[in-house]
């Protein structure tokens, strides 16, 4: 019996809610022979800055995706946490980057976490 790690089961739910994560999470699967919740929110960060910034052919929903990330980060799982911060919050566009408003639109966890990581942004 195969017991799925709470990273795993965060991307899986991720993936659940917000379809447009689909094509990149099976070429994920596919290119690293199962999922490695670190390497795959590289796609999720990249993905969701661009739809922050309105960029043709983006399908992901950017508002949705933070909401999970919010949702999921006030479960005070270590495991998910980790991801979360290290993957996804630690990869966010620096102040000089595009796309780096979209650090004032986090939830209020995500944002106190992003703080203590960067506190100049």
């Amino acid at each position: 019996m195969t017991t799925t790690t709470p990273s795993v089961q965060l991307v899986s739910d991720l993936v659940a809610r917000i379809p447009a994560f689909r094509d990149a999470y099976e070429s994920h699967v596919f290119t690293q022979g199962g999922v490695l919740p670190h390497v795959f929110f590289w796609d999720v960060v990249q993905g969701t800055v661009r739809a922050f910034l309105e960029e043709e052919g983006s399908t992901v929903d950017w508002r949705r995706t933070l909401d999970f990330l919010e949702e999921q980060s006030r479960r005070g799982d270590v495991g998910v946490d980790e991801v979360i911060v290290t993957s996804f919050l630690g990869d966010l566009p620096r102040p000089h980057e595009p796309g780096y408003g979209i650090v004032r639109q986090l939830g209020p966890v995500m944002t106190a976490r992003f703080l203590r990581m960067r506190p100049r942004g």
